[in-house]
C-alpha cells in the first residue's frame, strides 16, 4: 500500500512539474522571460534539470543581458548534456566574454569549432585580442551618460535632428498605461520621445523632454528606433503589429511581431501614419536606417531568404536570430523594392542589429556574430563602397561586457550617441553621448645657465617634430619657464638657444596619457668669459691637422659669436699633451692651430678679427703631465686643447 501511494505521488509530482514546465513555455514563447525563469527555476527545484529546462533557463537570462546568472544554467546544461546544441556552447563563450573570463571563453570556442568548423564565429582569436579591444590606450573619446534623459527604466537609440534628440523609453507610467508592462522585462512599454539638444562647451545638455509631437504614432505598445530623412520630412520607425483597434495583433502561433512604419510632417506635427509593405504577420521588421541620399532604407529582421540561409531551428518555438536587409526606395518614397540580405559579410548565424550609416556611408550595427567583449557589440563597416570590407569592432569605450547598441554619429564633429546596458548607468538600457578629442601633452621646463644655474630670460625654445620640422618657437620668460603642448604618441625635440650660449638639445616622447605633463629643463652652457670664448674640445685624427666634422660643429660657435659681437678680436692657441717628440708636437700643433683660423675665415670671419694661430706644442702643460710622468688618458686631455682668446671687444650680456 505504501509503495502504491508513493508511485502515485511520484507519478502527481512528474505530471505536476511537466505542466509547470509547459506555462514556462508558453510564457517563454510569448517573452516573458522574468516569469518563465520563475516557472522554471521552480522546476528545477522539483527534480526537472532537463535539458529543455536548463538551456531556456540560460536563455531568459542571456535576452534579459543577465550574464551572470546566464551563465550558470548554461554551464550545469553544459556539464550534464555534452551532445548538447552548439548554439547553447556560443551563447556560454558569449557570457563568459561578458564576464571577463576570457581564457575559459577560449577554451570553450576550440570546443564551439570542433562542431561547427564552417560557422564564421568559430574564429579563434589571441587573448590578447581581448584586451587590445577594452584597452582605452590610445584612444580618446569622451562617453557622458546622459542623466537628463536617462531613467530607471529603458531609454536607448538617441537619433539628432535639426536640434532635437529623437529616442524611445520606457518610462511612460501615467494612469492609462500603468497596468500594462512588457513581459520581456515586466517594464511599461516604449514610446517615442524627443527633447532639445544644447552644447555648451562640448558638453551637451538636453530639455524639454516630451512625447514626440504626433497624431497617434505612440501607442499603449511597442514603438521604437526612429530615422529621418534629410529634409526632415519623413520619419521611419518601429512599431508592434497591432490590429484595427490598437491592440496587439498576433499570428497563428500566438505571436506578435514588429512592424515598420512611416508618417510625414505636416503643420509641425506627425501624421499620415503608412505601413510599409514588406512587413509580415510572420516576422519581425524593425531598426529603420537610411542610406545618406535616402534612396535605400535598411532594416533588421529575423526572415529567412533563400540566398542566405541561417541556423536550421528545430525548434518551432526557438528565437530566430536577425539580419540586417535593404530596400530602395523609389518614387519619391511611395514604392520599395524587394528586401536584399545585405549578406555574409556583414550577417552572421548570430544577431545583427541596429544599422546606422554615417554620411560618409559608413555602416554601423550591433552584432554578437564577431569577436566581442561580451553579448551585443558596435562594428563598423564599409560594405557599402566595398562588397568585401570586413566589419571591425569599435572597442572601448563604445563596447563592453554588456549589450551595447544604437549607435549614431555626425561626422561633422565627431560626436553621437550609442545605448547600452553596461554597470553605472541610472537603468536597464541608457543613451550615452560621446564625443572624440584631440590627445594633448604638456611640456615644460626651465632654461638655465648650465654653470651658474641661474635662469635664462629670452631663451629661445624650438620644438621640433620627429621629421625636423620646427613646429613652435617660445621664448623663456624672466624666470627662465617655457611651456607648450604637443601631441600624443609623438616623438619631440626641444632645441634651447641664446645668444653666448651653447645650444642644449633634448629628445622626449609624449605618450598616449591625455594631459599627461612632461618637465623637460635645459642647460645651456655659456660661450664666453670676460678673456675668452668657449667651446668643446675640438679633435683631430691622429697626427693630422685637418678639422673634421665633429670640430667644425664646435667652430660654428666661434662663427655665432663672432657674428653677433664684430667688435670682437681673438687669438687662437692649439696645445698637445706631452706624449711624442717635443719638436714634432710643436710643429703639430702649429698646424692646427693654423687649420682652425683657415676654418673661420672660410666662413667670412674676416681675418683682421684673428690676431694670430699659433702652436705651443707640450710647452704649456695644465697638469703634471710631462715627458716621463704616467698619466691616465684622462690627465693627458686636459693638455690637448684650443683656446680662443679675446683680445679685443667682449662679449655681451
Amino acid at each position: 500500500m505504501k509503495t502504491k501511494v508513493l508511485l502515485i505521488l511520484l507519478v502527481l509530482c512528474s505530471t505536476l512539474t511537466f505542466a509547470q514546465r509547459k506555462v514556462a513555455d508558453k510564457f517563454f514563447k510569448n517573452y516573458a522571460y522574468i516569469r518563465a525563469s520563475e516557472l522554471y527555476e521552480e522546476a528545477v527545484k522539483d527534480g526537472d534539470d532537463s535539458e529543455h529546462v536548463l538551456t531556456r533557463l540560460g536563455d531568459c537570462y542571456y535576452n534579459n543581458s543577465n550574464s551572470k546568472k546566464a551563465s550558470v544554467w548554461y554551464q550545469k546544461a553544459l556539464k550534464k548534456y555534452p551532445n548538447i546544441n552548439p548554439e547553447y556552447i556560443y551563447k556560454y563563450i558569449q557570457v563568459l566574454r561578458s564576464l571577463k573570463n576570457y581564457k575559459e571563453a577560449d577554451i570553450w570556442l576550440k570546443k564551439f569549432k570542433e562542431l561547427q568548423s564552417d560557422d564564421s564565429r568559430s574564429l579563434i582569436i589571441d587573448i590578447s585580442k581581448y584586451e587590445e579591444l577594452s584597452s582605452m590606450e590610445k584612444v580618446y573619446v569622451e562617453v557622458t551618460n546622459l542623466e537628463d534623459i536617462n531613467t530607471k527604466y529603458s531609454d536607448f537609440g538617441g537619433f539628432e535632428y535639426n536640434g532635437k534628440l529623437y529616442f524611445a523609453s520606457a518610462r511612460n507610467t501615467n494612469d492609462d498605461t500603468k497596468n500594462k508592462l512588457y513581459t520581456w522585462n515586466e517594464e511599461p512599454y516604449l514610446d517615442l520621445y524627443q527633447a532639445d539638444v544644447s552644447e555648451t562647451n562640448g558638453v551637451k545638455s538636453l530639455s524639454n523632454i516630451n512625447l514626440i509631437n504626433a497624431a497617434r504614432v505612440n501607442t499603449d505598445f511597442h514603438e521604437a528606433s526612429v530615422a529621418i530623412t534629410n529634409d526632415g520630412k519623413t520619419i521611419y520607425f518601429t512599431r508592434d503589429n497591432l490590429n484595427k483597434r490598437d491592440r496587439l495583433d498576433y499570428n497563428k502561433e500566438g505571436t506578435t511581431h514588429l512592424k515598420l512604419f512611416k508618417a510625414s510632417l505636416g503643420n509641425g506635427t506627425w501624421s499620415n501614419i503608412e505601413e510599409l509593405p514588406f512587413n509580415s504577420e510572420n516576422f519581425s521588421i524593425g531598426h529603420p536606417a537610411l542610406s545618406p541620399d535616402n534612396k535605400q532604407l535598411y532594416f533588421v529582421s529575423d526572415r529567412y531568404p533563400k540566398d542566405f540561409q541561417k541556423v536550421e531551428i528545430k525548434d518551432k518555438d526557438e528565437n530566430r536570430d536577425t539580419d540586417i536587409y535593404i530596400v530602395d526606395i523609389l518614387d519619391d518614397g511611395n514604392t520599395y523594392s524587394s528586401p536584399r540580405n545585405l549578406g555574409p559579410s556583414v550577417n552572421t548565424k548570430g544577431r545583427e542589429m541596429f544599422p546606422y550609416i554615417a554620411k560618409d556611408s559608413t555602416l554601423y550595427f550591433s552584432s554578437d556574430g564577431y569577436l566581442n567583449l561580451g553579448l551585443l557589440d558596435i562594428y563598423k563597416s564599409d560594405v557599402i563602397k566595398d562588397a568585401n570590407a570586413e566589419p571591425e569592432n569599435l572597442g572601448a569605450p563604445f563596447n563592453s561586457g554588456a549589450d551595447d547598441f544604437a549607435f549614431f554619429i555626425n561626422t561633422d564633429t565627431d560626436s553621437g550617441y550609442f545605448s547600452s546596458n553596461r554597470e553605472g548607468g541610472k537603468g536597464n538600457d541608457d543613451i550615452y553621448s560621446f564625443s572624440s578629442y584631440e590627445c594633448k601633452q604638456t611640456v615644460s621646463g626651465i632654461a638655465r645657465d648650465a654653470k651658474t644655474q641661474l635662469p635664462l630670460n629670452g631663451a629661445t625654445i624650438k620644438i621640433i617634430s620627429e621629421n625636423g620640422k620646427i613646429l613652435q618657437e617660445v621664448i623663456t620668460a624672466v624666470d627662465g619657464s617655457y611651456t607648450y603642448e604637443v601631441e600624443c604618441n609623438k616623438a619631440y625635440s626641444i632645441l634651447g638657444s641664446k645668444p653666448n650660449y651653447k645650444d642644449d638639445l633634448k629628445h622626449m616622447i609624449a605618450g598616449s596619457e591625455n594631459n599627461f605633463k612632461h618637465n623637460v629643463d635645459l642647460n645651456l652652457i655659456p660661450l664666453c668669459t670676460p678673456s675668452e670664448i668657449v667651446i668643446n674640445p675640438i679633435f683631430f685624427d691622429f697626427d693630422k691637422w685637418n678639422i673634421r666634422t665633429d670640430a667644425k660643429y664646435e667652430l660654428e660657435n666661434i662663427v655665432s659669436v663672432m657674428r653677433d659681437h664684430p667688435e670682437i678680436v681673438i687669438k687662437i692657441e692649439s696645445h698637445t699633451d706631452s706624449r711624442g717628440r717635443d719638436n714634432y708636437n710643436m710643429k703639430l700643433s702649429d698646424r692646427r692651430a693654423k687649420s682652425t683660423r683657415d676654418y673661420l675665415l672660410s666662413r667670412n670671419i674676416a681675418p683682421n678679427r684673428i690676431e694670430s694661430a699659433i702652436g705651443y706644442g707640450e710647452s704649456r702643460l695644465l697638469n703634471e703631465c710631462s715627458n716621463g710622468v704616467k698619466c691616465s688618458k684622462e690627465k693627458h686631455q686636459i693638455n690637448r686643447r684650443s683656446k680662443f682668446l679675446i683680445v679685443k671687444g667682449k662679449c655681451k650680456e
